[in-house]
């Protein structure tokens, strides 16, 4: 199958190279997204086995967590995780999990050790993808990335 959308002086391989490079970061944002979607839906609504926002944020203030960060955490995993789905602001939805995910190792999984069931395997997971889509934003199969744009234009030409 031709390549015919390539830039002028790039190769074929250079575009095969792309096109891995987004697909990757596409699977990246669909599974994170994903996660942290159904993980704010449980907090802020109740849904998939969760207990709902009144329960989410009595149980983080029992934890130590004040209950306007409380709230800021359910619903940045639920809108964070549907930007980061949608690639929608990717690197500051990013930025917002991946600061829920430091509170949660440092809070709760750090005390559990390293290893599932009780430890911050999977937070700290979460967290390496998270920073990842930081760094590289959704890659070319996002509905937009909007930072990208306006880094480039105060750059320099």
């Amino acid at each position: 199958m031709p390549i015919t959308d390539r830039a002028p002086g790039t190769t074929a391989g250079a575009d095969i190279r792309s096109s891995a490079t987004d697909t990757g970061l596409l699977l990246l944002r669909v599974g994170l997204g994903i996660i942290f979607l159904a993980h704010g839906a449980q907090k802020v609504f109740g849904l998939f086995g969760g207990h709902g926002l009144a329960a989410t944020v009595g149980g983080m203030e029992s934890m130590g967590i004040p209950a306007p960060l409380a709230y800021l955490a359910s619903f940045t995993e639920l809108f964070g995780g549907l930007a980061v789905l949608l690639g929608i602001l990717t690197r500051l939805a990013s930025l917002g999990l991946l600061i829920t995910m430091l509170v949660a190792i440092l809070l709760v999984g750090i005390k559990g050790g390293f290893f599932a069931p009780k430890g911050f395997e999977f937070a700290f997971s979460l967290a390496v993808i998270a920073l990842t889509l930081m760094f590289t934003g959704p890659g070319r199969f996002a509905v937009g990335d909007w930072e990208r744009r306006a880094f480039r234009r105060g750059s320099a030409p």
